[in-house]
């Protein structure tokens, strides 16, 4: 999947205010719901429902929320770039402050596995997530997305 046919520019936030995890997964949907074709509510409780089967904090301050729910027809993504890091029981037990958000639909298990182990791959690399911390606002955080997605391919 092509990162063009997963996230757009208008789905990165930078330097998010959110200071709980209640609130990345509310402004996570609030930039989802209008391209899923479902309700941010909808979005919220999938994305809560996976997180309370173990956590998505995938290490080194990143996360990768994701869920599956009905009536979303392609898999779509959202990333938020906190301006402070915040607790998330990542498996490191550092706090989080880069979220790749992912919601699919609920029947698209391959292409939905795949992405996630396409994101972690992106997201395994320090130095690279040293340089989205470093990113002066979100077009520069998009840029540096779409060119290490190519490398990751």
């Amino acid at each position: 999947m092509d990162l063009n046919d997963l996230l757009e520019p208008s789905v990165v936030a930078f330097d998010s205010t959110a200071t709980s995890p209640k609130a990345v997964l509310e402004r996570a949907a609030e930039l989802l719901a209008p391209i899923c074709g479902v309700s941010a509510e909808e979005i919220v409780e999938a994305l809560d429902a996976r997180e309370r089967d173990g956590t998505t904090g995938f290490g080194n301050g990143t996360a990768i929320p994701h869920g599956r729910l009905p009536g979303v027809d392609t898999l779509h993504g959202a990333v938020l770039r906190l301006a402070h890091p915040i607790e998330w029981n990542a498996v490191d037990g550092l706090p989080v402050d880069i979220f790749f958000v992912l919601v699919g639909p609920e029947a698209g298990s391959a292409q939905h596995l795949k992405t996630l182990a396409r994101v972690s791959r992106v997201l395994r690399d320090t130095a690279f997530v040293e340089k989205l911390r470093g990113a002066g606002d979100a077009g520069a955080l998009w840029a540096l997305l779409s060119a290490d997605w190519r490398k990751a391919a």
